[in-house]
């Protein structure tokens, strides 16, 4: 009868109660080892090429079809929770997985607690930008299984508010406005449930940028009329990136010259 050598054999073990992303707590498990034997386990297995480091205390398995490849993982949001969390993937990598747009971007938008120091890191061959957020912010949030990871991403409408608090993660105020006009025609759109989201946000600007460009669009209009009820002193710019060299009284809003009227149905 064939068997495995005892380290695979000990790996395979490790594998069956880890999920997509192994760290040091599952050997000591799997293994019945204290952590510094089962830390040398992992550095063991990496030196055979069994593993791949893809952070701190984080690996990755290699299958045959994968050793000398640059990448082992096939779906890449496995790693988010594994080192980044407690984070979230929002803003455009999020519109994309709710169908509110049809670019696709190269990187994946990550929003996490922990401390950012740099804001685009390149992890397993793949590029994560990063946006810091305060750990009780963190809500609307869905759950979805990548694999055997469970990896928590932002229901659609914190997406639209996200991308409306700051449109930079939403790829500029143009991407945002054709992400709202998809969500606006929507099944699931929840009017009420904006207006929460961007209460418990704290930002009086989504209120601005959020009503007036609900403003343009025939459904839009209830939106429209509830962020009226919640406007901030003072005047925003529509897009931070941008210039607002026209002023929108109503919605104490600055805009780039010619936005007032560039939003169409």
């Amino acid at each position: 009868m064939f068997r495995l050598p005892r380290g695979r054999a000990q790996l395979a073990k490790v594998l069956s109660v880890a999920s997509d992303v192994i760290h040091i707590d599952d050997v000591v498990i799997a293994l019945n080892l204290g952590r510094t034997s089962a830390a040398q386990r992992l550095s063991r297995w990496v030196e055979q090429g069994w593993l791949r480091r893809v952070g701190r205390g984080a690996y990755v398995a290699v299958s045959v079809d994968t050793m000398g490849s640059e990448r082992v993982l096939d779906d890449l949001w496995v790693l988010v929770p594994a080192l980044f969390a407690p984070a979230y993937i929002g803003g455009r990598t999020a519109a994309e997985h709710w169908n509110l747009t049809e670019q696709i971007f190269t990187d994946i938008f990550v929003m996490t607690a922990q401390p950012v120091r740099q804001k685009r890191q390149e992890r397993h061959g793949a590029f994560f930008s990063l946006k810091h957020i305060n750990a009780q912010k963190i809500f609307g949030i869905k759950n979805v299984w990548r694999h055997r990871t469970q990896v928590s991403v932002s229901d659609v409408h914190r997406t639209i508010i996200d991308i409306f608090d700051n449109p930079s993660i939403g790829g500029g105020i143009q991407h945002v406005a054709d992400c709202f006009a998809s969500y606006l025609r929507r099944d699931d759109r929840d009017d009420k449930k904006l207006i929460e989201y961007a209460m418990s946000l704290g930002n009086g600007a989504v209120f601005k940028r959020l009503g007036f460009l609900a403003e343009h669009f025939p459904e839009g209009t209830e939106l429209s009329r509830l962020c009226e009820g919640h406007l901030s002193g003072g005047h925003a710019k529509l897009d931070p990136g941008q210039d607002g060299g026209h002023i929108v009284s109503k919605w104490r809003l600055r805009v780039p010259e010619g936005w007032a009227h560039k939003v169409s149905p």
